[in-house]
């Protein structure tokens, strides 16, 4: 005699087949996609990622029921922080670069310094510094407040390489064309040097949001409850880990393969333009 099943383990069955199924569809679909980028099928390519996506999001909806529904809500966190991280970061990297072009006393050093500190530590321990440190100065932080700069240092780091280099590739030329019309140093970067740097730094830009976005899963670990902490918290409790990071990782799918295609896509119109 076979033992009986439940009707909650024939339901998690059923909607984990028919979850395989439509992640066999979307794996499909993503491999068309790939095949119509090689073969410059445009009308195939601008389809088929949304095709891919509906897929992913289909199995989400069949998966996701009623005790991860919590996991869904808690992508609205993940969202907000990778914005707020990316938003910030870009900021810092901004005045950062601006720094080190200008060549004031110190300020090349000082930011060099500083991306190797950000860029030389895993993230995970500028975490629990930016909770842990700030209360040895007698500062209460949360641990939303905590993330926020911690992603926002490191995110800072990577752009302000990302933008040097996109702003050293743009020839020598261009500076001394600039300089021969006695533009001063703010004129030539607004003017000449930004606009011609902004086309190369779009791309790997809108690639590193995606490093941002799974970043911010290693801020479960101070206790903010993003999509990973949801999901640890939703396995604790129902004591079914595959399902549950099998929905979180579908989620963090779905963030981040539209951003993927899109910088892939920037990247392509780029070299095209070239």
């Amino acid at each position: 005699m076979t033992a009986a099943t439940t009707p909650v383990e024939h339901g998690t069955a059923t909607t984990l087949r028919r979850g395989l199924l439509v992640l066999a569809g979307a794996g499909i679909a993503f491999t068309a996609l790939e095949l119509a980028a090689i073969h410059h099928w445009e009308t195939a390519a601008q389809l088929i990622p949304w095709v891919a996506l509906a897929g992913v999001t289909a199995t989400l909806v069949l998966i996701v029921a009623r005790p991860l529904r919590s996991t869904v809500l808690a992508a609205r966190w993940t969202v907000l922080l990778s914005l707020v991280a990316f938003i910030g970061g870009g900021l810092v990297g901004l005045l950062l670069l601006i720094a080190r072009m200008a060549k004031w006393p110190g300020a090349e050093r000082a930011v060099a310094g500083y991306v190797q500190l950000f860029q030389g530590t895993p993230l995970l321990m500028q975490l629990f510094l930016a909770y842990f440190g700030l209360a040895l100065f007698g500062i209460n932080t949360s641990a939303w407040v905590a993330a926020a700069i911690a992603l926002t240092l490191y995110t800072s780091a990577f752009l302000t390489e990302i933008w040097r280099g996109c702003v050293n590739a743009v020839p020598k030329g261009q500076w001394e064309a600039s300089a021969s019309l006695a533009l001063s140093f703010g004129e030539q970067l607004r003017w000449v040097i930004l606009p011609q740097a902004l086309k190369i730094a779009i791309p790997p830009t809108v690639g590193f949001l995606v490093q941002v976005i799974k970043g911010t899963a290693l801020a479960s670990v101070i206790g903010f409850v993003e999509l990973t902490k949801a999901g640890t918290m939703i396995s604790n409790a129902t004591f079914r880990p595959f399902m549950v990071y099998s929905c979180v990782a579908l989620l963090y799918f779905v963030l981040c393969f539209p951003v993927s295609m899109i910088a892939r896509r920037l990247e392509r119109q780029m070299n095209r333009g070239r």
